[in-house]
């Protein structure tokens, strides 16, 4: 009876809602990889994302069933972890120009993907009972922990991933009790530093951020990054209101219309949005939304400041790569690498997010001393 008791119990506390969210998510990358499959030919991609999925969802429930005050304890241990695979990193050959993965035989890991999680945990831990980040020095810290993973991360160079660390660093200390003003100061001479970070990128990247003024819908593609966008856009146009799955025949028979280098991975929205239309298109946004609100009132309603930080955080990476993956295939945003979470080709991206979910609902499902409506309480160290 007991035994009956516990599984009732545990059935009832899940939160079934960010598991159903998050499947679909997946689903919906699964039918863009299909579509990408029958306009650019067959691959084995669509079997090793299930294979992936099948693997981070055993990351999932590994980490939903290890208790988190472990986790929080042992966060430093993993941040450091992290940091030396991503200096290892950068001794592997390099593929494309980019040294980012290790390779490991059957696959290639990507050390940024754990690397982010990492520093969110660690990150809350230290934050976890201080005060000091109320006060503009009591930021620094924070930021230096930040600071040597982007570093090796642009290293790669992957400046798009480096920068990722930002808004989740900021957020989790405005969180964590830091005055806005504070947080704007800190920011100021990032501001400032904006020419001198132009002038150190690379013509690629500066071309794909000039790209988005410059822009002009219809025509022929542009060479250079002008490409990608042009294509992103003229594809989603391609597939109509409604999709090309109501569709009798392709609108266009010229193959150029509709080639798009990473449609797999960067460009997985454009897929689903050809395939399924605008109701595609929303359904994902409507999925993020809803993952981001649950996953946020979790955080409001956790009074432990561990968990609540680790939520905020992880909520945060999610809704930024979000909103750069698909501001970008419709042109409001300079063309990234971001991977759009929990939807394109990847394993190491899917099961580290997976490995995030599996973190906020162990979260959620702690007992009910350890959640309440009370505000932040600020103790213990300073």
């Amino acid at each position: 009876m007991k035994g009956s008791f516990r599984v009732t119990s545990w059935l009832r506390q899940f939160p079934w809602t960010i598991f159903a969210v998050c499947i679909s998510i997946t689903f919906l990358g699964l039918c863009g990889l299909v579509r990408a499959d029958e306009l650019y030919g067959r691959t084995q991609l669509v079997e090793r994302q299930i294979v992936w999925l099948f693997l981070a969802l055993l990351a999932m429930f590994f980490v939903m069933f290890v208790p988190y005050r472990l986790l929080s304890q042992l966060s430093p241990w993993f941040f450091l972890v992290t940091l030396i695979l991503l200096a290892v990193t950068l001794f592997m050959p390099p593929i494309n120009g980019s040294r980012r993965w290790i390779p490991l035989g059957l696959f290639d890991f990507q050390a940024s993907e754990p690397a982010r999680l990492s520093y969110i945990m660690a990150l809350a831990a230290y934050l976890m009972y201080r005060s000091s980040q109320r006060h503009i020095a009591g930021l620094l810290p924070p930021l230096l922990m930040a600071f040597f993973p982007m570093l090796l991360i642009v290293r790669e160079p992957d400046l798009d991933t480096a920068l990722l660390f930002l808004p989740v660093l900021y957020s989790m200390l405005f969180a964590a009790g830091a005055r806005t003003r504070h947080l704007a100061t800190a920011a100021l001479p990032g501001i400032l530093c904006l020419p001198l970070l132009w002038a150190q990128m690379s013509a690629e990247q500066q071309s794909r951020i000039v790209s988005v003024f410059t822009q002009v819908d219809g025509g022929s593609a542009p060479a250079g990054d002008g490409f990608h966008l042009h294509q992103s856009k003229q594809i989603l146009a391609l597939g109509g209101f409604r999709g090309s799955r109501v569709q009798e025949e392709p609108p266009i028979d010229d193959p150029a219309a509709w080639q798009l280098p990473a449609s797999r991975t960067d460009f997985i929205f454009v897929m689903i949005g050809e395939r399924f239309g605008f109701p595609g298109c929303a359904a994902v946004l409507i999925l993020y939304g809803i993952l981001v609100w649950t996953c946020l009132r979790i955080a409001r309603r956790t009074r432990e400041p561990w968990g609540r930080l680790v939520c905020v955080g992880i909520v945060t990476l999610i809704a930024v790569q979000t909103l750069l993956n698909t501001g970008m295939t419709v042109g409001l945003l300079p063309i990234t690498g971001t991977a759009l979470p929990l939807c394109s080709y990847g394993g190491s991206s899917l099961i580290s997010t997976y490995a995030g979910i599996g973190l906020v609902i162990n979260i959620a499902m702690q007992q009910r001393n350890e959640v309440a409506g009370e505000p932040f309480v600020f103790a213990g160290k300073v």
